[in-house]
């Protein structure tokens, strides 16, 4: 899957991944207000060969699959503590 990745302007470290294909269509608006005006910062093959930081690709497939998005919340105290 071709998989757009935005940054949100709003909320440091947090992101929207969606398919290219599809874009923002099924995000939900509430989502987007929250979330503030998409800033696109890099498009993705997962493929099921990539691996992410913070997500595993084959879930945000599925979320993507699913619901149209994946959205990536920035790490919590205790992640950033693990060095996750």
């Amino acid at each position: 899957m071709l998989c757009q990745v935005y940054r949100s302007p709003r909320k440091e470290q947090m992101y929207l991944y969606v398919s290219k294909a599809e874009g923002l269509a099924r995000v939900p608006e509430a989502l987007l207000g929250r979330f503030g005006e998409p800033e696109p910062i890099m498009l993705l093959n997962l493929d099921g060969t990539r691996k992410l930081a913070r997500a595993d690709a084959d879930q945000v497939v599925a979320q993507i699959e699913e619901k149209g998005f994946y959205l990536q919340m920035p790490p919590t105290e205790e992640e950033l503590r693990r060095g996750a």
